[in-house]
């Protein structure tokens, strides 16, 4: 196991260093390099040494480190070297299976919308079309074109049906012992952490331990950790540390340094080039129209504009947007994604394999309350380059995972066999009750895990929420908070007799406060 461990971690190195090598990252550090051969500090005869010094005194080493530290959270670790490829994307083949019949279904939606209402996939704008599109770039929701043709290509429900229906083929029904007795809508045997795993891993939401969004502590006066956690956050600010912001924020962010922690921990510094790269979408998108962005348009006038929270950050919303489906760079996730991005035939062209492009070139096809994963970091970067990095870097680190069917810890079937085992364990009267009814709760928690909670929960709350996925590079804390909401209203559930009936006493979750529901269910359920 010594070697395997060993050649993971050379294979590890070797995929870093070649991400990197192309990096804008390792242009920079070979500038500064020769930059500093002019120094007098630096002596021929201790050359490698000066160098590295000069690097760590002048902040390029930190630089260097995170960039590394990203790399790591982002991809997996490697399979086995004579693994094939597809492993990494998923190790499942029932699930890769699944995931590949689900994209199907989803293209035929769009395809048959395309017929429908008889418009191209993507068509170049004129030049008239082109300057009003340019002029109203920051005003785009004034806009009223007439989409009631248009329909969302899947919402979470129609997900969920799929979710349903997943079986492992190499076990007939009732054969796997372990898993006989579970009783949820999720029939597939993942392995999933029970309380006492999980408060191992999230030990720093503990009873006794300082958080922000807990206003009653008996440990500590709140007003007195805050001073003091401000301090710390200055502190790993100044640092430029991702790993320790990453730490940090596990015990929550103060409202003041949370832009600044997020885009630590993601390293995210928006250059000079970062600021042009946006610029070529933006002038992809004036350029080229495409059918997605009636679906975005659509989306966004169905959910976020009639958001009490993000209605005023409707034309930021679609400013993203546009500029995601646009961007190529976002195929690069696929390689550890279980989905694979869509292909479209040059007209006249079908399966002929030269003549395929990706549609949308980012491979993401939006669906129903997409823009809500977007809405939440509106209050918190208010430069649209900077808004369009911190979205894309959450979407390829997490929020994919929401929508994609696969066996990974973050992956939406493990947080729905999570949620719903934690309500079976723990919750049990609750949840025969429910499911007698015909009250299953995943059909109503489904569609806040699938949003992480965004347009649900007050914002204040949410980015608290927010700032554990991200302390913790993981989204299992979305299936033990809408576990604890059940846990939270479960005497009012006890007495509903229809789903309709559930539905409504779960309805409004604007007024929960987040970490004390957590610390709660984690801590203080007898286990």
């Amino acid at each position: 196991a010594m070697v395997d461990a060993e050649s993971g971690l050379s294979l590890t190195i070797a995929r870093v260093v070649q991400r990197l090598r192309g990096s804008s990252l390792h242009s920079q550090l070979e500038r500064q390099a020769r930059v500093s051969l002019h120094k007098p500090e630096i002596k021929l005869e201790s050359l490698k040494e000066d160098i590295k010094d000069f690097l760590k005194t002048s902040g390029w080493e930190k630089k260097l480190q995170n960039a590394v530290y990203s790399e790591l959270n982002v991809f997996p670790s490697p399979c086995h070297p004579a693994a094939p490829p597809e492993h990494m994307k998923e190790p499942l083949a029932y699930m890769r299976k699944a995931q590949g019949s689900w994209e199907k279904r989803i293209l035929k939606s769009l395809n048959s919308m395309c017929t429908e209402l008889s418009i191209p996939l993507a068509q170049k704008r004129s030049v008239s079309e082109q300057k009003e599109l340019l002029n109203k770039w920051n005003e785009m929701g004034t806009d009223e074109p007439d989409l009631s043709l248009f329909r969302p290509v899947y919402a979470p429900k129609d997900f969920l049906e799929v979710l349903m229906n997943l079986r492992n083929p190499n076990y007939e029904n009732g054969e796997q012992p372990s898993f006989r007795n579970h009783l949820g809508l999720i029939q597939v045997p993942l392995k999933v952490k029970d309380i006492p795993e999980l408060k191992e891993d999230f030990s720093e939401l503990g009873l006794n331990i300082g958080q922000l969004g807990i206003d009653d502590s008996a440990q500590v006066p709140p007003e007195f950790f805050e001073n003091e956690h401000v301090r710390v956050g200055q502190k790993v600010l100044a640092e430029q540390d991702s790993a320790a912001a990453q730490q940090y924020v596990r015990q929550g962010c103060p409202t003041a340094l949370r832009a600044d922690l997020w885009a630590l921990i993601l390293n995210i510094s928006n250059q000079p080039e970062d600021i042009l790269y946006y610029e070529q979408l933006k002038s992809n998108v004036i350029q080229h129209n495409l059918l997605v962005d009636s679906l975005i348009y659509k989306d966004v006038k169905l959910t976020a504009s009639n958001d009490d929270y993000y209605f005023v950050f409707e034309d930021y919303l679609y400013q993203v947007l546009l500029c995601f489906s646009r961007d190529t760079s976002v195929l690069e996730h696929f390689a550890y994604s279980s989905a694979t991005p869509p292909k479209s035939y040059i007209r006249g062209k079908l399966g002929m394999e030269e003549y395929a492009v990706f549609y949308p070139p980012n491979g993401v096809i939006p669906f129903h309350g997409f823009s809500m994963y977007v809405a939440p970091l509106c209050f918190l970067y208010h430069e649209p380059s900077k808004l369009y990095q911190m979205f894309r870097e959450m979407y390829v680190r997490f929020f994919f995972r929401l929508h994609s069917i696969s066996s990974h810890p973050s992956g939406i079937v493990s947080l729905c066999l999570l949620f719903e085992t934690l309500l079976q364990t723990h919750l049990p009267q609750l949840f025969y009750h429910l499911r007698e009814i015909g009250a299953q709760p995943l059909r109503i928690s489904f569609k806040w895990m699938v949003r992480a909670f965004s347009g649900y929960l007050a914002t204040d709350q949410l980015l608290l929420l927010w700032d554990r996925i991200l302390g913790y590079n993981s989204l299992e804390i979305l299936a033990v908070l809408a576990a604890a909401v059940f846990a939270f209203r479960a005497v009012n559930l006890m007495e509903v007799t229809s789903l309709a009936a559930a539905e409504a006493v779960l309805a409004d979750l604007s007024t929960l406060k987040v970490m004390p529901l957590l610390q709660i269910f984690l801590f203080a359920t007898v286990t």
